[in-house]
């Protein structure tokens, strides 16, 4: 779809925890729009975003929000209300994808794999680990490995954990527990209805936390994954299942967890990303520029699929009301 020139409003920043990346990629989203001649309105997200927004009027908005409430539903619901039409997904697939525990109830009873566990109270935890060490504890409601730890059985953070000692049961109210998967951190990009590639993620030190992901030097992108070819097709494959089965928009990621001793079986989705991050050490703009996507591209494609389902819809209801 050859895009005409369009008045863009670049909704970006937020109170997220992630608003510096918000920032990062709406800058980088904007400056590459104008770069092709369409006119950028940059919205910094605050109380009056609605108030900016009507009085913006674009054809369409380009979401580069991270986090709540820019990737939640709540933004999305908004817009809808009012009538724009913006980028990635609809709030009903924000509202589950945000949300670790219904994202396993959408995908684990279509086959998708995804590890066990449970959502628990921070009191619990001060009494007693919520499943056998080592496993994960990681907030129900962020992205980016926001607040995530792992907890080892030579007891990193205390045994029992301490309310003193430092981590995201000092922020969070609960908490998922899952076991711990051993092995590589891969990663699929799905752009429309084709997914991209598959990048492994080897981090300097530690594990693929927010800073890793987002300080220039501490993670190697491998990409594409040197895997096997079996590896490489099933993330392809669920990656794509899993964008169609949440009702996914314009582009997602998909992160998965593989431990390399146990083949196919060993692969675990953790979570899929309704607004991947669109800096320069993102990750989709890397898989795309791989295929040969640039990054103006990969911008107008995200639009363009905007557009097409506004399109799609309005065609729909014609119909309807047509009958």
């Amino acid at each position: 779809m050859k895009l005409p020139k369009l008045h863009v409003a670049v909704l970006m920043g937020g109170w997220s925890n992630e608003r510096p990346v918000s920032l990062m990629s709406g800058e980088d989203v904007a400056s590459a729009l104008e770069e092709r001649g369409h006119r950028v309105t940059r919205i910094d997200m605050d109380r009056q975003v609605a108030q900016s927004l009507a009085e913006a009027a674009p054809d369409v908005v380009f979401n580069a929000l991270h986090g709540s409430p820019g990737e939640d539903g709540s933004i999305q619901g908004m817009m809808d209300l009012m009538g724009l039409t913006y980028t990635h997904s609809g709030m009903v697939t924000s509202v589950i994808a945000i949300d670790k525990e219904l994202t396993k109830q959408a995908l684990v009873p279509h086959g998708i794999p995804m590890p066990g566990g449970r959502v628990v109270k921070v009191e619990e935890i001060y009494q007693r680990d919520p499943l056998e060490r080592p496993y994960v504890l990681k907030p129900v409601n962020e992205g980016s490995s926001v607040g995530v730890a792992i907890v080892t059985a030579d007891g990193n953070y205390g045994n029992p954990i301490s309310p003193d000692a430092k981590g995201p049961w000092q922020e969070f109210p609960e908490l998922l527990a899952e076991p711990y998967i051993r092995g590589r951190e891969l990663t699929t990009a799905v752009l429309g209805d084709r997914a991209l590639m598959v990048t492994e993620l080897r981090p300097k030190s530690g594990f693929y936390d927010f800073d890793a992901k987002y300080t220039e030097g501490m993670t190697e992108h491998v990409c594409p994954a040197e895997i096997p070819d079996e590896i490489t097709k099933a993330c392809l494959d669920i990656a794509l299942r899993c964008h169609q089965l949440l009702g996914c928009k314009g582009c997602s990621r998909t992160d998965f967890r593989w431990d390399d001793e146990r083949g196919v079986e060993g692969l675990f989705v953790l979570e899929t990303n309704t607004q991947p991050g669109m800096t320069p050490l993102s990750l989709v703009p890397e898989q795309a520029k791989h295929l040969g996507i640039s990054y103006g591209d990969l911008v107008e494609a995200i639009i363009a699929d905007a557009l097409a389902d506004k399109q799609g819809k309005a065609s729909a209801l014609a119909a309807k009301e047509a009958k």
